[in-house]
């Protein structure tokens, strides 16, 4: 036999071996008489049930089965030995209540099993299901201290709906029930199902209420089933107002006053500052258009709630305003809690005034935030921001925000002529509730769609090399069509770098390589970006997604105007300084699967290109990919990963430069469990890597080719996840697989690889710590 096939096989017997006394361990601390429950198995005894129904039931009723029995991993109870070995601890504290209580867990008896109320749940289920006639019976098998239930059903045959009848008579709310009869989720042939009658009241409910029908509850409907009607298993439904339904929820109700305190305070109330209701008198004098606005500071512009809320004077009750003017309030982000209260104003003509009592944020803060880091090219450093904020610039919800900012970065270690970095800078952003524009734009989102503009400075300094001024502005808009959608359009987005002090030894370096030099050249880079979000992960579903999608044109009118497009016998210049040209888009889309409350799998697929043409022949450094670090392959330091088959490890001795490219692809997954509250453990795989669109004479197997697949790295790694839920500590621990700029068909790692060797675990084991999920 092969020697890996004996060690193979040694694993396998081993685990084997382990398995069935690990199984076997768990039912000695069982006390005499006790039987470990092993779970319950339901059989459905019907022969004219169609396989695929009778499967549905069979799990629809296993599920509702109580207790669980206790968990396991293929065919082990880890947690079930991990409680019965460790002992009883004295405190609720200490490593054996937390081995005990925490990662362990109780056995699960058959003496906790109430087979006769599970039996009863059998039936009911399926009653309510449709099957009137069902019967069950049960059975419990034991073996070696073990034991299963096997539930047996007999369900008979399934009743139809045979006709859906609605109330008629000649009241208003009976009247509005009849209209909604077209969408009713109660279908001729289709089976009875309680779930699907709750889901109708609400249904109904919800129609109602876009009606003007503010009190009315699902609980007012009445959904009659009579199975004697009609023969061969048919039941005719009969939707009915209840006889006790309170009279005001069958009243249609109209808005009468709107009226806002957008400085409510519950302190100011109890002082008797406030008070509401208020009367027709004292409200005149706040009245604008149809809104009355108390607010004697007048700490906010009016107009403002002519555009957030949708109830007017004289407007008909609907939910679907009533929803979408609260959520539009908390979207200006200048109220900290926002409260609604109807009050009726006018019983016989059913109106009542609707109040918006609204507790405002602070509208100024002051914060000084300082870090520390370090990155893979021996540099540590630190960042001083101070950032000032008003939540109300202009009286009417703008935010402003201005930072200004210090970092440096200096030599730990390496190499001896590696230069420290000074960085400092400033930016500003307005952010105005409203799209300020020529055309008129009406979203009826929940979300208040916003105009950004922003302008910022940056200083860098690299000691003894050059320095860099760096000016940035944007001008663009946000908005929402709902929760899961989001349109980012900036219609101008402005780059300039200037370089300033550019010494000899940096001139030096720079003539060796294109690359190098290109860091130091005058760039001017404006267009527009456009991206576009979708999300559903805010779901309570199993399976969720993200998706963004990302194009950035910069030049491309002015290309067309200037000529750049055709004549590339020499750059065109704005105020002399060339304009960089090119396209690029960028998809990043995410999956995460969740298997229970405790696990979950994320994974994410990158892919993006940027190509240049027209007025340049290369993607701005600024704007291309990179690869490598905390957030991309975690097993290669940032930044650090090809291009392509490029061996970074031959870049000149003393200069540390940014491997960058125009092509990227990158593949990601994490397999993420919590261990006990606030500790996560995470198993992960990144694989990807960037390439450039042209040949670099400096970058041998930098370009992408047909032969890309051989050159995507993977690396894979465990890591750690702290939530402390105000923030994530994340620590990932990874090692390369697969190294591409290893000679080609060598490039897998797997047998390099060598814990106990120092040197080795120093180059091969990268320490990622960060904040936050990677994706």
């Amino acid at each position: 036999m092969d020697k890996n096939y004996q060690t193979y096989f040694r694993y396998i017997l081993t685990f084997g071996m382990a398995s069935v006394a690990l199984s076997c361990s768990n039912t000695r601390f069982l006390k005499e008489g006790q039987m470990l429950y092993t779970g319950a198995e339901v059989k459905i005894e019907n022969d004219t049930l169609p396989k695929k129904e009778k499967k549905e039931l069979q799990s629809a009723l296993e599920a509702n089965l109580t207790p669980k029995p206790n968990s396991s991993f293929l065919g082990l109870r880890p947690k079930l030995y991990f409680y019965n070995i460790a002992k009883e601890p004295k405190k609720e504290k200490g490593f054996n209540y937390w081995l005990k209580y925490k990662i362990g867990e109780k056995p699960v008896l058959l003496g906790d099993v109430d087979r006769e109320f599970n039996k009863d749940i059998i039936v009911n289920y399926s009653e309510n299901k449709g099957y009137f006639n069902a019967q069950a019976t049960y059975d419990t098998i034991s073996k070696n201290k073990k034991a299963k239930v096997i539930y047996t059903v007999k369900p008979g045959a399934r009743y139809l709906i045979s006709e859906v009848k609605f109330q008629k008579d000649s009241s208003l709310v009976n009247q509005e029930m009849r209209n909604t009869s077209d969408r009713t989720l109660l279908k001729k042939g289709n089976p009875f199902d309680l779930d699907v009658i709750k889901s109708e009241r609400e249904r109904i409910d919800n129609r109602l209420k876009e009606r003007g029908f503010y009190y009315f509850h699902p609980d007012n409907i009445i959904v009659q089933a009579d199975s004697t009607v009609s023969k061969n298993h048919k039941v005719e439904l009969s939707v009915k107002l209840k006889d006790n339904t309170p009279e005001v929820s069958t009243e249609q109700f109209s808005i009468d006053k709107v009226i806002v305190f957008p400085n409510y305070n519950l302190q100011d109330v109890k002082k008797g500052k406030y008070n509401v209701p208020m009367d027709a008198d004292s409200l005149e004098k706040y009245k604008h258009n149809d809104i009355y606005v108390i607010d004697p500071e007048h700490k906010f512009k009016p107009k403002i709630f002519d555009r957030a809320l949708y109830f007017k004077t004289g407007d008909l009750y609907n939910r679907t305003n009533h929803n979408l003017t609260l959520n539009r309030l908390i979207s200006l982000g200048v109220f900290k809690f926002v409260k609604n209260e109807f009050i009726v104003s006018d019983s016989l003509q059913h109106r009542f005034d609707a109040y918006y009592l609204l507790t405002p944020r602070q509208l100024q803060s002051l914060r000084l935030e300082t870090l520390g880091r370090t990155n893979s090219a021996n540099y540590a450093g630190s960042e001083v921001n101070l950032n000032w904020t008003h939540r109300n610039f202009f009286r009417g919800a703008e935010q402003f925000k201005a930072s200004v900012y210090g970092a440096f970065d200096f030599q730990i270690g390496g190499p001896e002529n590696a230069k420290n970095i000074f960085r400092t800078g400033a930016n500003a952003q307005l952010s105005i509730p409203r799209i300020v524009a020529p055309f008129r734009f009406n979203s009826s989102s929940a979300f208040v769609p916003r105009t950004n503009i922003s302008l910022g400075y940056e200083f860098q300094n690299r000691t003894e090399y050059y320095s860099l001024n760096t000016f940035t502005g944007s001008f663009g808009y946000v908005w929402k069509e709902n929760a899961r959608k989001e349109h980012d359009l900036k219609i101008l987005d402005i780059t300039y770098v200037s370089p300033a002090n550019v010494t000899p030894l940096y001139e030096e370096k720079a003539a060796k390589s294109d690359a190098i030099k290109r860091v130091v050249e005058r760039q001017l880079i404006f267009g527009p970006i456009y991206s576009y979000t979708y999300t559903n992960t805010m779901l309570p579903k199993a399976n969720t997604f993200y998706y963004k999608g990302t194009l950035d044109l910069a030049g491309n009118l002015t290309g067309l105007l200037t000529g750049a497009n055709v004549k590339k016998d020499k750059e065109k210049s704005i105020f002399g300084v060339p304009f960089s040209q090119f396209a690029k888009i960028e998809n990043d889309f995410r999956f995460y699967h969740k298997f229970n409350e405790k696990t979950s799998l994320a994974t994410r697929a990158i892919a993006g290109i940027a190509y240049p043409y027209g007025n340049s022949e290369h993607i701005p450094f600024s704007r291309q990919f990179f690869s490598g670090g905390s957030n991309s392959v975690r097993a290669f330091r940032a930044r650090t990963l090809g291009p392509g088959s490029f061996d970074p490890r031959t870049i000149q001795e003393g200069y540390y430069f940014d491997q960058s490219g125009d092509i990227k692809l990158e593949l990601n997954a994490e397999y993420r469990a919590n261990l006990y509250k606030f500790l996560n453990v995470a198993v992960f795989a990144d694989a990807g890597n960037v390439w450039l669109v042209n040949e670099d004479t400096d970058r041998p197997g930098a370009k992408f080719s047909k032969d890309f697949l051989s050159e995507i790295a993977v690396g894979a790694g465990v890591g750690l996840r702290l939530d402390f839920s105000i923030l994530i500590l994340r620590l990932d621990l990874a090692m390369p697989l697969r190294v591409p700029y290893y000679e080609k068909g060598d490039r897998w790692a797997f047998d390099r690889i060598n814990f106990g060797d120092s040197s080795w675990r120093k180059d091969n084991l990268i320490l990622n710590i960060a904040i936050g999920y990677p994706f």
